[in-house]
């Protein structure tokens, strides 16, 4: 994922009769707030969420972990206020929401929660360093996440999410225990972790077409690439459009030692040539992203989706294998037609020879407060194994 930094944004505010501005950031793409003024620790809560609420950014000049406290405190402010929204439709005995509304709807409140909180700005100095009163040492977080470039200038950012930077450099430290692997991977800020890994146990059992080549598409962490690597494959060929997520797959591997069987290649979905065998396992909703982080859950109109089933006949080997790893969240939320995936793959020119089939096993998909509970309690995840057909 590349930096999303606007060299030509800045927040501006006024300190006494001065008007001051500073270059702003966001790895989302965000906009700078229009109107910011200075804050510290004697700003009341309350006075704080009306004003992040009005769209106006508070530009942090007191303690940091004041800052943390209070970031805390509006994000109650706004589950409370959306609890009551909760409450006044459903007192209305509004009609109940179909499961893409309810979608829909819990972006739009993820969206509007992630606005309001977002409106909470640290100053980083040159260096990446944070000039506030009893500060982390940010600076290996954000020489990971950030580009080169910001390292040498002073800048903005939201508090969200620096506190993101820094989870993700954590994550990245520890790293990820893959059962099928027995080992970890330790993914990048930016990159897809793979946590849910109940796909990645379907691509260590299922059984392989050969041994001798494979492509995986959409590498990310590299972690499939590592499965199929441990599991004899003596070659395979690992795309991706993003740089970072290449270079956090060659870390991956090489920590793994089996970077010597993985060429990585940054490609729009296949390289040249052939395989007996190609596995992808592309976002499983075909939704828009907000953010560039959320590529990886989130597919546009299924384009990666229906690339890879469009071009694999022309890929494989004869008797060649294209495992398709995805998730049936999306029919459960109603984002895509029960039969859109079967219909899809056959005019692909492609049949399945066989399925693989697990129920996930990551906390939600219990959680009956989850406002998507109804439809990720009947989520299943399946590898297609599929050929093209004579």
């Amino acid at each position: 994922m590349t930096s999303h930094d606007d060299t030509s944004a800045f927040i501006t505010w006024t300190t006494g009769a001065t008007s001051q501005q500073l270059r702003w950031h966001s790895e989302a793409g965000n906009p700078p707030p229009k109107r910011v003024v200075e804050a510290d620790d004697q700003m009341a809560a309350d006075a704080a969420y009306k004003l992040t609420c009005e769209g106006t950014g508070l530009l942090w000049r007191g303690d940091f972990q004041n800052a943390r406290q209070l970031l805390q405190a509006l994000g109650r402010r706004v589950d409370r206020a959306r609890e009551r929204a909760q409450a006044k439709s459903k007192s209305k005995a509004a009609t109940a929401e179909s499961p893409a509304q309810a979608f829909h709807h819990h972006r739009q409140m993820q969206a509007q929660r992630a606005r309001i909180l977002g409106m909470l700005l640290i100053p980083v100095d040159p260096g990446f360093v944070v000039p506030l009163r009893r500060a982390p040492d940010v600076q290996a977080a954000c020489r990971e996440a950030y580009a080169p470039s910001l390292q040498g200038t002073s800048f903005a950012v939201s508090l969200r999410e620096l506190q993101g930077l820094i989870g993700a450099h954590e994550w990245r430290k520890k790293g990820v225990e893959i059962g099928a692997l027995g080992s970890r991977i330790h993914p990048w800020y930016g990159v897809f972790s793979p946590v849910r890994g109940e796909y990645v146990d379907l691509v260590a059992k299922a059984p392989l077409p050969s041994t001798e080549l494979a492509f995986d598409i959409g590498v990310g962490s590299g972690v499939l690439s590592a499965v199929l690597a441990r599991r004899g494959v003596r070659k395979i060929i690992a795309t991706d459009m993003d740089p970072r997520a290449l270079a956090c797959a060659r870390e991956n591997l090489q920590g793994l030692g089996v970077l010597p069987q993985v060429e990585l290649q940054e490609a729009d979905l296949f390289p040249s040539g052939r395989a007996p065998l190609i596995v992808c396992n592309p976002p499983w909703l075909p939704a828009r992203p907000s953010s560039p982080i959320e590529h990886a859950v989130y597919d546009p109109d299924s384009r990666m989706l229906l690339g890879f089933l469009k071009g694999l006949s022309d890929h494989l080997t004869p008797q060649g294998e294209g495992w398709l790893i995805l998730s049936d969240f999306a029919e459960h939320l109603g984002l895509r037609a029960p039969g859109m995936l079967a219909e899809a793959i056959a005019q692909a020119g492609l049949e399945v020879v066989a399925r693989h089939d697990i129920k996930p096993r990551h906390g939600k998909a219990v959680d009956r407060d989850d406002p998507l509970h109804a439809a990720r309690s009947k989520e299943t995840t399946s590898l297609y194994r599929l050929r093209a057909r004579a």
